[in-house]
């Protein structure tokens, strides 16, 4: 087989002509690399490692793009490479090449996420169990991450802060309670877990206005 033409695409891609027939779209530094040229002749081994090594550099360059921008997940940065830019095969091995380097931990990723969660989104147990789930972190950890906000109180605290900052008045109308319960329970947080702190602040309220 001979290499009759190649041409630029977008991307830092080369569309690569084979006896006169468009072949596949490769990235172009690694042809630049290999010095492949119009006129050189090329076997179908030759073909199939040089798409690896297109596949492998742009799965690499990805990652590395996404990693500049935020930290991910072993998963999550696996599957936003297979997304946009190589096969599930050069994504894995991206994935573990950042891994090897350092540049991805999925224990430290979790326990920054989990804290982001409780913290700023102010979601449940429940929710944040999801959310790590969702993005590939092993159950075991999960499990350890969650033990360690495992407070009654400090759960009840913050339910509370949400009621008195998006449902105000859920303790004199049904409705609103209604409302605030559903949305408690999509955060994450247990009938129980919402019951008890409704309770407590109108503990609080009884005690405060007597």
């Amino acid at each position: 087989m001979e290499i009759t033409a190649i041409e630029p695409r977008k991307k830092g891609l080369s569309q690569l002509y084979i006896d006169g027939e468009a072949a596949v779209k490769l990235d172009t530094e690694t042809l630049l690399k290999r010095g492949i040229r119009p006129g050189r002749e090329i076997t179908d081994e030759e073909l199939y490692d040089l798409i690896q090594a297109s596949d492998n550099r742009r799965a690499n360059e990805k990652a590395l793009y996404l990693l500049e921008h935020r930290s991910h997940s072993k998963k999550e940065l696996e599957d936003k490479i297979v997304r946009t830019a190589a096969s599930r095969e050069a994504a894995k091995a991206a994935a573990e090449h950042m891994e090897a380097l350092g540049l991805i931990n999925d224990e430290r990723y979790a326990r920054d996420f989990a804290h982001s969660l409780f913290t700023h989104k102010k979601f449940g147990k429940r929710r944040v169990g999801q959310e790590l789930r969702l993005k590939g972190i092993d159950k075991e950890l999960i499990d350890e991450i969650l033990a360690e906000y495992d407070d009654g109180d400090e759960t009840a605290r913050t339910i509370r802060e949400l009621l008195e900052k998006k449902y105000r008045g859920f303790d004199g109308d049904e409705k609103i309670k209604r409302r605030a319960i559903a949305a408690l329970q999509r955060y994450g947080y247990s009938y129980d877990e919402i019951k008890r702190a409704i309770q407590l602040h109108s503990d609080e309220y009884y005690d405060e206005s007597t």
